[in-house]
């Protein structure tokens, strides 16, 4: 008799740690405490404690299996971080016109959102690609998705040499994807197959074309 495949949440040893995307997003929250006063909106620990309100509850309702809460609860927290970046990010280049930031507040506020842009998108490719990582363990095997992993591209011999038969990304893939389109403003070892995922990485490589090439360089200039 064939035993029926173990529920989805505790126990289940293919399930994918959530852990280093709570942790990005939690690094969101903190990031926002290195912006200079004028480029907060509201008060400086209020991403925080909202990515707390929405997170925490997130985790039980994983290891409690209700994972359309999850995915719930997640989303709305994605939702706080990613305004938390666009709202310093558009008080940033309102105010850089008229010269109000001294070079140093220029240099944290740049190496703050370039920092938070890399984790908001990772985790944006995370929570989105294969329908999400929930989907993505009951599947088990990741061969679909918006990216092309090199694993992906392996035959099945191949991969089963290499240990990767039953290979699946996981948030670090996802953030190094999210690093290569920060610092080379493209994927490198990456293809993006999905129209979504294209737009997300040129949203992306805007915002840091934007701090860094334009910000940092304007604050280094004005040093």
């Amino acid at each position: 008799m064939i035993s029926p495949p173990p529920k989805f949440g505790i126990g289940r040893p293919e399930a994918q740690p959530h852990w280093p995307a709570v942790v990005a997003s939690f690094a969101v929250g903190v990031a926002y405490y290195a912006m200079p006063d004028a480029l907060i909106v509201g008060p400086r620990w209020l991403p925080l404690l909202l990515t707390a309100l929405l997170l925490i509850p997130g985790v039980i309702s994983l290891h409690a299996g209700k994972l359309r809460v999850n995915e719930i609860l997640a989303y709305s927290c994605l939702g706080v971080i990613t305004l938390t970046l666009i709202s310093s990010l558009t008080l940033l280049v309102l105010r850089l016109p008229a010269h109000k930031d001294s070079p140093i507040e220029l240099l944290r506020a740049a190496g703050a959102l370039w920092v938070s842009n890399i984790l908001v998108f990772a985790s944006w490719y995370w929570r989105l690609d294969g329908g999400g990582p929930n989907e993505r363990d009951k599947r088990g095997v990741h061969t679909d998705g918006a990216f092309l992993f090199p694993q992906m591209a392996m035959d099945q011999s191949l991969r089963k040499q290499t240990g990767e038969d039953n290979w699946s990304p996981g948030f670090i893939d996802y953030l190094f994807l999210a690093f290569n389109t920060s610092t080379a403003f493209s994927p490198t070892d990456v293809p993006v197959l999905s129209r979504w995922a294209k737009v997300l990485m040129i949203v992306q490589s805007m915002i840091s074309l934007m701090t860094v090439a334009l910000l940092a360089a304007r604050a280094v200039n004005i040093l």
